[in-house]
Parts: C-alpha cells; structure tokens; sequence
C-alpha cells in the first residue's frame, strides 16, 4: 500500500516537490493543487512525463477557501504547502482538522513560532507539522545538524549559502530563481544569530567577508540577510556558542544591494513622486526582477556548514560542502531540487512515520545523517571532511 501526497501550490519549487514525491515517496497518488487549475495541470503534465505515469493529478483549490482546502486534504498522509508564507498558519490549522501532515517552504521566523504553538494540537491530531523546509532555512539547517552530529561536543555553527548563475554576466552577476519578493525580504529583514551563546540580533547587508568553495566555484562574497537562521538560534541557545548564516554572491554584487538599501530602495512606505504615491519596494521589483531573469541561463546552489567542537578530546572542525546544478535531463533549477526536494524529503519521511507527532522545527525534526543519504539517492553529493586542530 502507497501514500497519497499533495502539494499546495502548482509553481516551480511544488512542481519539483511533487516530481520527488512520485518517484521516491511510494506514492499511489499525488496531487498537485493551486487556484490556478490551468498551472495545476500543467505541472501535473510535466511530472507525469518525466516518470511516464499518471499518478500525478491536477486540482483547483484556493487557500483562502477553508472548507474546499480542508475537503482536499482529507485522506492525504503528508503534504507540501508551496504558496507564499502568509499563508503557513492558517494551512496549519486546516492540517490538524483534515489530517494530514505538513511541512512548506516558510519565508518568516515569527509565523514559524507560532506555527510551532501547535504542538499540542498536533499531537492530538496525530499529525506531524515542520515548517520552514526550503533550500535554507531548510537543507542547510539540517546540514548544520549532520555537521553537529559528527562532533562529539560541537560549539559552533558558521553556514553560507546561496542560488548564483552558472554563466554570470554583468553587471549584476546574479540570476533570480524564485520569488522577488521573498529575495528583497531576505535583504530587507533582520536575522537571528547565537554570538557567545547569547541571541543578538543582526541587520540585513552587513559583516561582508569572502569565503572560498571548491573548485569550480571559487570566492565568493559572504553577508547577512534576513530569515536563515529560522529558529534554529533559539533550538541552540545555551547548546552552542555560535550558529549564523550568511547569503553568498559574486564578487561585486554586495556594493550594489547596499547601494540600493541606502536610497531606500527596499522601503515599503510609500513616497511621492512627482504626485503619484509608490512603494519603493514595488519600483525596485519593477525595474530589478526582469535584469535578473532569463529563462535560459542554468544555476547552481552552494551550501557551506564549518562546525568546530571537540572529537575524542580534541579540538575539531567538519566542513560540509554542498554543490548542485540545473539538470539538463529534467530542466529543474538547482533552486528547485534544493528547495522543492528539501521539503520532498520532509512529507516523505512524515509519511513513513520516520518524524515524530507534533510541531516540530526542522532542526529537531530531521536526522542529519538520513537526510544526507536520502540526497545522495538524489544524486546530490555531499563532501565532508573532518580535522583536529
């Protein structure tokens, strides 16, 4: 006997999710639902012929709609909310009341937390809620906890990441391979880290340094942005002295964005110009999102974890790398593989009963050592070296 998936929301990262869920969910079924029935059906389509089957199917459902969302869920086991992150809450209330188990992609700490509240109702429900599962905070939260796992006493946690264009042209260097709002959020919002084993909060396009990747990726720049760290500072307080993350770019583009955040650029209240009342915000995606976008460039994901601590009473340091491409064979982005089969992952192991009941954060949700596995059947290699110090 199968499992029946769903995945709310039919865009890029729920159409990699559910292409994921088909082929390494045991599912008998999995449906692809968005209130747009025509994108519904389209990606319903393209996964069906990538894995020539028909298990995947389209639904009309708008997340507004309390009774029709709950109706859909009703009999599925785990499932995937891949819409904007406003919605996460009020999803993971139609969870406890259908059923099903959840995890999504997230985007907003707070909205996390409260998410989390859930817990006892959960339980009850006996039905496994894991917020924020995307690319990171999401894979590389759970990097980071691999990387713990092989210390005996690790102490620090330092990640950098980001989605960059394998091919970067100027003057930009950058390619945009999901939301634009969810970009200029992560610019524009402040983060959490744990400093000396204390909570401190940090600014966005700050504490700018340079970090090397393997080959062939080389330097990049490293900064702060908003929303990676999740909850994961406060899962560790008092466990570690420090754990923070950082966005990477290529060289050149940090002055940009700083440029940009100076003249107010990821403001969102309103100004005048010239008589008219604009968001800065909105003049910004206007003008930067369609710079940044090109449906033909290919890219890639890097995730870096450093962990130091102690191994058999030594001074020790892991380093996990991670690298992924656009696949030519399906045409997914890095970003869609990394992100939509993050939470993929998630509903599966939800499903399988290898996640106990409740809300949990994904940093105490999911084994390190499982998860990597689970990538490398992926075909996503994870290097990792271990040395005293």
């Amino acid at each position: 006997m199968g499992y029946t998936y769903a995945v709310i929301g039919a865009g890029r990262q729920g159409t990699a999710a559910a292409y994921d869920l088909m082929k390494y969910g045991d599912a008998d079924k999995v449906i692809l639902a968005d209130k747009h029935l025509k994108q519904a059906k389209r990606a319903a389509t393209r996964v069906n012929d990538l894995l020539f089957d028909e298990r995947a199917e389209a639904k009309h459902v708008n997340v507004r709609n309390r009774i029709s969302l709950t109706e859909l869920l009703m009999g599925v086991d785990a499932f995937v909310s891949s819409v904007p992150y406003y919605f996460n809450l009020d999803i993971s209330m139609i969870a406890l009341d259908s059923g099903a188990s959840m995890c999504d992609l997230g985007g907003n700490t707070e909205i996390v937390k409260r998410q989390l509240e859930l817990d006892g109702k959960a339980k009850e429900a006996a039905i496994t809620i894991v917020p924020d599962c995307g690319q990171v905070p999401g894979m590389g939260t759970t990097l980071c906890v691999y990387a713990m796992s092989l210390l005996d006493n690790p102490k620090e946690v330092f990640m950098w990441d980001g989605g960059l264009p394998q091919n970067p042209e100027p003057p930009y260097n950058y390619l945009l391979t999901f939301n634009v709002e969810g970009l200029t959020n992560e610019y524009a919002e402040p983060t959490f880290f744990l400093r000396n084993g204390e909570l401190v909060e940090i600014q966005p396009l700050e504490e700018l340094e340079e970090i090397e990747f393997p080959e062939p990726i080389g330097r990049l720049e490293a900064f702060t942005t908003g929303g990676g760290t999740s909850t994961a500072p406060w899962t560790f307080e008092y466990k570690l002295k420090t754990y923070q993350n950082k966005t990477v770019r290529y060289p050149g583009h940090y002055s940009q964005l700083k440029l940009f955040q100076d003249l107010g650029l990821f403001d969102l209240k309103p100004i005048n110009a010239d008589g008219v009342e604009v968001v800065p915000r909105d003049v910004f995606h206007a003008l930067f999102e369609p710079r940044v976008t090109d449906p033909n460039e290919k890219d890639l994901v890097v995730i870096k974890v450093k962990c130091l601590g102690e191994k058999d009473g030594k001074e020790a340091e892991v380093i996990v790398d991670l690298i992924d491409y656009y696949d030519d064979d399906t045409k997914f982005t890095a970003m869609e593989r990394t992100t939509g089969w993050d939470a993929s992952i998630v509903a599966i192991m939800m499903a399988h009963e290898k996640i106990k009941k409740g809300a949990i954060p994904v940093e105490l949700a999911v084994d390190g050592s499982y998860f990597v596995s689970e990538l490398e059947k992926r075909g996503i290699e994870v290097q990792v070296s271990l040395k005293e110090l």
